[in-house]
């Protein structure tokens, strides 16, 4: 009887001090089984270091899905982002990663489907008034058809992963508007442009919310460094032109990934109340 009670012992003191050692973040996130899906800022474009078998969709290494898997070794991770993605795209191409036994999953979305990249391309080329024009058609966009898409997208995210934990990352704004100095787009159009980010959030927060998932607004943590801070998280127009108005490494590293995991904090909280 002696040897069995030692071997119940020993294995009941190793969960003790594991429990005591590791962080409990890293120790649930042992256990999850994690799938990152969505656009570009999810894919990590503007990041550099590229996975060449990822093809046209620039899935980064130092994108904020591969940072958190690295760190934090799920028991599985699929990376599915894909660049220039929508609403639709997601749905048709996306969502056969998530299964029954997903149980952590991230996305961003919307951005695509409200013509944003067209509407940077009106910004940099155009008048003040066309600019404002184009965002004023992207915001209509965003608050009258895209809660309708987030809709459906998010409830066909839950038939898939009916267990899973649900984090939903919104966008930044591009620029700092309180710059005395900032070559480039006038402050007519910055601030036009910031506000086509915030009517997007709201968007994509209001579904999220409908939905039961977590949104994580990464807003407040890109505060001082977007373009024209002068310390900047995000590429301003440079070549590849498609890494332009993306996060940068840091963006990700820095921006993204704690957005992330504080969305990832938040959803286990609310779990545990529930």
């Amino acid at each position: 009887m002696r040897v069995p009670r030692l071997l119940a012992f020993s294995a009941g003191a190793a969960a003790v001090l594991a429990g005591t050692l590791l962080p409990a973040g890293t120790a649930a996130a042992a256990g999850q089984n994690y799938v990152a899906l969505g656009d570009s800022y999810s894919a990590g474009v503007g990041a550099g270091s590229y996975d060449s078998s990822s093809g046209s969709c620039s899935r980064s290494t130092k994108a904020y899905p591969q940072l958190w898997a690295n760190a934090n070794a799920p028991a599985s991770f699929k990376f599915v982002a894909c660049s220039g993605a929508t609403t639709g795209s997601v749905t048709s191409g996306q969502l056969s990663a998530l299964t029954s036994t997903t149980s952590l999953a991230s996305i961003t979305v919307g951005g695509n489907d409200a013509g944003f990249s067209s509407v940077m391309q009106t910004c940099v080329l155009s008048s003040d008034s066309a600019c404002v024009t184009a965002v004023n058609n992207a915001k209509a966009y965003a608050q009258n058809t895209l809660p309708g898409k987030l809709d459906a997208l998010y409830s066909a995210m839950r038939g898939k992963a009916p267990s899973a934990h649900f984090v939903v990352l919104g966008y930044p704004h591009l620029y700092y508007l309180n710059s005395g100095f900032c070559i480039g787009l006038s402050n007519t159009k910055r601030t036009a442009l910031n506000s086509a980010a915030d009517a997007l959030d709201s968007t994509i927060s209001s579904a999220s919310s409908r939905a039961g998932f977590t949104f994580s607004d990464v807003r407040p943590i890109f505060n001082t460094h977007e373009l024209c801070s002068g310390d900047d998280w995000l590429n301003s127009v440079t070549y590849p032109i498609g890494n332009s108005y993306h996060p940068t490494a840091l963006g990700q590293s820095s921006g993204y990934l704690p957005g992330f995991k504080n969305g990832v904090a938040s959803a286990l909280r609310v779990a545990a109340k529930s």
